[in-house]
């Protein structure tokens, strides 16, 4: 049993393809799948259901991948040796709600690529089942989310976080002298929000639904700055997280309202898929986020 045909094996359990991790790793499908025969005659077991053109792990062959990740990463550790973190080297493909991006950037990154010069970040963002497709199809390493709690046993959860959330109005709002306001009272007022479908806007709706309501915003956009902006402008009300509005809110610009039977949770949290092989960037990367992001206040 060698290390390369170990590593073919994660990389094709991984990516669910021979032909993926053929072009992956610079070698022929033919070659790819002689590996893999070679190692199910080793082991004495099926490592992949074969059925048409598509692939899936056995059981034996998920037991088999849990080690075989730990051999493989263990042999890149050993490569490198005592060298300082600073010196570890990779890409992390990371993917994130949109709201969560600017503070990503704007209040972690910098700090983040000074410490490891060497590790580069590949971010991308989008809606949370379009997050979740992209660990799937390992097209992204880590997620962070921003959204109802989720827990699946097909994820792995590295740290998580439950966030307030509030509907927010300008000082000079008539709503933010009251102690609390009804929901029909919001209704009258023009509404800010995020797209549609995108985390807390739709848990949003999903709330407002239950009491057969729906709000048409007068305007709709993906940044939560933005609209954080126009609310202290005093343009409209807006559903926010907490983070996103702390500045205003304690220079006094804006006001959170306390809303009859409304009680709505939003959870950020970091995954990824129970059988990814977790490098030495990629364990880099969800500790300092653990550390620092999900903790982060917002900064303008």
């Amino acid at each position: 049993m060698d290390l390369q045909g170990l590593n073919i094996f994660v990389h094709v359990a991984e990516l669910n393809s021979f032909t993926k991790a053929g072009e992956m790793l610079g070698f022929s499908q033919p070659t790819i799948s002689f590996q893999i025969k070679q190692l199910e005659t080793e082991l004495g077991v099926q490592l992949f259901d074969r059925i048409g053109h598509t692939i899936k792990l056995t059981d034996a062959g998920r037991k088999a991948l849990a080690y075989a990740q730990k051999i493989c990463n263990t042999s890149k550790e050993m490569l490198q040796g005592n060298i300082a973190d600073k010196e570890i080297t990779g890409t992390v493909r990371m993917a994130t709600a949109d709201s969560l991006c600017t503070p990503l950037i704007a209040n972690w990154y910098a700090g983040f690529k000074e410490k490891y010069p060497n590790i580069s970040l590949n971010i991308k963002t989008a809606g949370t089942g379009d997050l979740f497709k992209l660990i799937d199809h390992n097209e992204a390493d880590v997620v962070c989310t921003l959204d109802s709690h989720i827990y699946d046993t097909n994820y792995v959860i590295v740290s998580e976080e439950k966030i307030g959330v509030h509907f927010v109005v300008s000082k000079l709002n008539p709503l933010a002298v009251k102690k609390n306001v009804n929901i029909n009272d919001l209704l009258l007022q023009p509404f800010l929000l995020t797209e549609k479908g995108m985390s807390y806007r739709r848990i949003l709706d999903e709330e407002l639904a239950k009491h057969s309501i729906e709000i048409k915003p007068v305007l709709e956009i993906s940044s939560a700055d933005i609209i954080c902006r126009f609310v202290a402008a005093n343009v409209g009300v807006s559903f926010l997280p907490d983070y996103v509005t702390e500045n205003a809110v304690n220079l006094g610009e804006i006001v959170r309202l306390n809303v009859k039977d409304f009680d709505i949770n939003v959870w950020k949290q970091l995954l990824h898929h129970k059988d990814k092989w977790i490098s030495a960037p990629m364990k880099i990367v969800m500790e300092e986020m653990s550390k620092i992001i999900l903790s982060e206040r917002y900064v303008e």
